[in-house]
C-alpha cells in the first residue's frame, strides 16, 4: 500500500511540476550527416573518417549513426586499418533562441557522451577493437522558420568535441580531440 501511495504522490508531483513549465513542447524529426575531420598527431597515428523561458530552453538529444568508417594510418599499415563503428551520442544543452517574426535563430551548447561500438564484419580491419565511451561537448547554431503555429523547418549546424577513439588499442592512440561536424535539417512540431 505504501508503494502505491508513493507512486501516486510522485505522479501528482510530476504533473504539478510539468504544468508549472511553459506550455509549449516540441517534437522534431531531422536528418543529419556526420562529417569527421582528418586528425594528425605527434605520434605516428593519423585518423580520418568518411525550455526555461520563451527564449531559453534545456534540450536532451540522442543520436545514432549505424555505420561510420574510421581509418587509422600507422607506419606498419600505410594503407590504413579501417574500423566500422556505430556511433551514439547523448547530449544535453542550454538553448538560447531569438525571435524575429517567423525566423527564430538559436544557439546551443552543453556536455555529451559519445559511444563508439565497433561493428565486427569484413569492413573492420582488426578483431581487437572494443567499445569505447568518451565524454565531450556539443555546440551548435541554427535557424527555425515558422510554417504555422504548430510546425517549423529547421536548419542547424552542430559540432561534437570528443577525444579520438582508440577502441581499446593503444596503437591507435593520438591523445588528441577532434571536432565532428553534424549539419542537420528537419521539421519540428510544437504542442
Amino acid at each position: 500500500m505504501k508503494k502505491i501511495a508513493i507512486i501516486v504522490f510522485l505522479l501528482a508531483a510530476g504533473v504539478a511540476v510539468g504544468r508549472a513549465q511553459e506550455s509549449r513542447q516540441d517534437v522534431s524529426i531531422s536528418g543529419t550527416a556526420i562529417i569527421e575531420p582528418f586528425i594528425a598527431s605527434q605520434t605516428d597515428v593519423q585518423v580520418h573518417s568518411s525550455m526555461l523561458t520563451p527564449s531559453s530552453a534545456l534540450e536532451a538529444n540522442y543520436g545514432i549513426d549505424y555505420q561510420n568508417k574510421i581509418r587509422y594510418y600507422l607506419p606498419q599499415f600505410p594503407l590504413g586499418v579501417p574500423v566500422l563503428a556505430r556511433t551514439q551520442d547523448i547530449t544535453f544543452a542550454y538553448v538560447r533562441s531569438f525571435n524575429y517574426k517567423k525566423y527564430n535563430p538559436f544557439a546551443e551548447a552543453g556536455p555529451g557522451a559519445f559511444i563508439f561500438i565497433p561493428v565486427r564484419n569484413i569492413g573492420t580491419g582488426t578483431l581487437d577493437a572494443k567499445r569505447q565511451t568518451g565524454i565531450g561537448a556539443m555546440y551548435g547554431a541554427g535557424i527555425a522558420y515558422e510554417i504555422s503555429p504548430s510546425f517549423d523547418i529547421r536548419a542547424e549546424y552542430r559540432g561534437f568535441i570528443v577525444k579520438v577513439p582508440t577502441f581499446g588499442d593503444t596503437t591507435f592512440a593520438t591523445n588528441k580531440y577532434y571536432n565532428i561536424f553534424v549539419p542537420t535539417i528537419g521539421v519540428a512540431y510544437h504542442f
